[in-house]
């Protein structure tokens, strides 16, 4: 039996419960510090907070620990790294080897970050050498390279399905630190990607103006996880630390249900990582979700159309094109959508997304202030879908653990005994003082009806019944006290989990010279990596600051996306260049590899 696990991310506590509400098995989120998204902290007491709440349902936490250290921050590393292993953090999930080291012997399990650009099966094996039970993927990857991965290592992998995706090798991209001094390995991003540059060949020529040439659209594998799954992904992991609860919900809605249903195309070979089952809640769509379009990027080792150059944040659904504008607001000519007060919507005016609210939507006019650069024949987008998110707001969904239960009747004696879905099992016998009851088959009824109740996040289904001769008179309020102590006895308990996989230690060899790219930062990395036979090792960009260094490497084109790759029977020289604020990037195109590379030059 493989076991299956939708990771969810959370930037609050309050979110971490309501991904699990919503299915998640696993939640990823970060401390007060060292984490890779420094504007998503939260404090020790909440994770803590956070983790009871999960393991009621077997549901692990893990939170990132997943910048580079500098050495005057060990000792305060350490110590954090401590305080969540008392708080019951479940994993890691680490990019600086020091960690490893800190977290010895705490029984956390240690996750290698995407952070580690892992991409390769020599890498694999080398960062799973290291200590790691899991290692996380890069994105840019096809499932061969993830099956071949999986084939070279026992630990588990972990492969990102949804969301917004680095256009950059992960935990391999200088561009912020190069252009704003905000370091992507220390959890400052500045989203340089998401940027406008200017593109100009070698001669000086501008072939585009104005565009986010690097960004790149969102991540949408939710039809793909019978794929991840054969090709040995056991862990699917949702992007968006930053990310709104509604949008969280959503999304993790999506894929629960996504992932139940190959779990019940596929009886006996999967099964999930956590228990419980998902009441409630509403139909989700991830068109109404932030996008910036969707793409399964190189997943079948294949280019398409990757880029969000034109649109590089969330447009919306399509809402039609605006026929007339009144004094009053906008009338559209058609619409698909059912339109609502209080949608948002937006427009591209030049290079300019522009949005706004519609105070009143009747039918295709939308009443609202007119927002400057709108024009008949404008395309209205919508991007907030103002039933839609009420829709979420007010149909939480409760998750609940099943409770099979058995009822002997003996005299005056009720014994009642209990098994949870995860295996915990508990038994209550009590005396009842009222004598028999008149009509046995009613009273039969009513301790089946009271039984088969909910108590806290426990539902009880229909008990097995086994009773001779007379049946005691039972009060409701008596019988749900059986359920309730139940369901207490059953609270006092752990939960039987699903184990991680806990790394071993093992001597695969570094190699010898170890770049920038290598990410050193302290003392302790040298050590480790010196230990494993490396002899010459870079500082980390950060500290370095090489001139001309190559500060991103990437499986996008720029060539393949403007149709001018040699590959399409095109010949434009190289290199080519982005120009913004004053900073020029040199374009390099590695055919072989089939790789762009960008440079910082001087």
């Amino acid at each position: 039996m493989t076991y299956l696990e939708l990771l969810a991310p959370a930037r609050t506590a309050d979110i971490g419960k309501a991904a699990i509400d919503c299915g998640a098995d696993a939640v990823y989120i970060a401390g007060p510090a060292f984490g890779a998204r420094a504007a998503a902290g939260n404090s020790v007491e909440d994770i803590r907070d956070l983790c009871a709440y999960a393991h009621r349902y077997g549901a692990r936490i893990f939170v990132t620990v997943n910048t580079i250290i500098y050495e005057d921050e060990l000792e305060d590393a350490r110590k954090l790294v401590l305080d969540l292993a008392g708080a019951g953090v479940d994993a890691l999930i680490v990019q600086d080897p020091a960690v490893i080291e800190m977290a010895r012997g705490t029984g956390m399990a240690l996750h290698a970050s995407t952070q580690c650009a892992i991409r390769t099966p020599e890498k694999a094996k080398f960062i799973e050498s290291l200590g790691y039970g899991r290692i996380v993927l890069e994105r840019q990857l096809s499932l061969d390279q993830v099956r071949a991965i999986r084939e070279a290592v026992s630990a588990e992998i972990e492969f990102f399905v949804h969301g917004a995706l680095c256009v950059c090798y992960s935990g391999q991209c200088y561009l912020s630190e190069y252009l704003t001094g905000r370091s992507a390995n220390r959890g400052e991003c500045a989203q340089a990607c998401r940027s406008r540059y200017d593109l100009l060949d070698g001669n000086g020529k501008v072939l585009m103006r104005d565009k986010a040439i690097l960004s790149l659209k969102d991540y949408n594998l939710l039809h793909r996880l019978e794929d991840l799954a054969d090709a040995g992904v056991c862990s699917f992991k949702i992007e968006g630390r930053l990310k709104s609860e509604s949008y969280v919900r959503n999304v993790v809605t999506a894929y629960n249900q996504a992932l139940n249903a190959l779990i019940e195309k596929c009886p006996g070979k999967y099964s999930r990582a956590s228990f419980g089952h998902v009441n409630g809640g509403v139909a989700p769509d991830l068109e109404k979700t932030f996008n910036r379009g969707y793409t399964e990027l190189f997943i079948d080792g294949n280019r398409g159309k990757w880029s969000s150059m034109d649109v590089p944040t969330h447009l919306g659904e399509y809402a039609g094109e605006v026929s007339s504008i009144t004094r009053d607001g906008i009338v559209l000519r058609s619409s698909a959508l059912d339109l609502s007060n209080g949608d948002g919507f937006a427009f591209l005016s030049g290079n300019e997304i522009v949005g706004f609210r519609a105070d009143v939507a009747d039918g295709l006019t939308l009443r609202c202030r007119v927002p400057e650069g709108l024009r008949v024949g404008t395309k209205l987008y919508r991007n907030i879908s103002a039933k839609f998110q009420k829709r979420l707001e007010a149909s939480a969904p409760v998750r609940e653990m099943t409770v099979f239960t058995t009822v002997r009747l003996s005299g005056n004696t009720i014994g009642v005994t209990a098994r949870a879905e995860d295996g915990r099992e508990a038994a209550v016998s009590l005396t009842a003082d009222n004598g028999p009851a008149r009509d046995r088959e009613r009273m039969l009824s009513v301790i089946a009806g009271q039984i088969a109740k909910r108590s806290g996040h426990y539902s009880f289904l229909e008990p097995e019944i086994h009773a001779e001769g007379e049946v005691p008179f039972m009060t409701s309020a008596f019988l749900n006290g059986i359920r309730r102590e139940i369901a207490q006895e059953l609270d006092g308990m752990q939960v039987h989990a699903v184990p991680l996989k806990l790394g071993a230690v093992s001597e695969e060899s570094a190699p010898r010279e170890l770049s920038y790219k290598a990410n050193v930062a302290n003392s302790v990395d040298r050590a480790i990596y010196a230990k494993r036979g490396a002899e010459k090792m870079e500082d980390a960009y950060e500290i370095s600051h090489r001139d001309g260094a190559e500060i991103m490497r990437s499986k996008y084109c720029v060539r393949h996306e403007l149709g001018l790759c040699p590959k399409q029977g095109k010949n434009k020289p190289e290199p080519l260049y982005l120009l913004n604020a004053g900073k020029r990037l040199r374009l390099d195109f590695h055919c072989a590899e089939c790789e762009m590379t960008v440079t910082a030059e001087r």
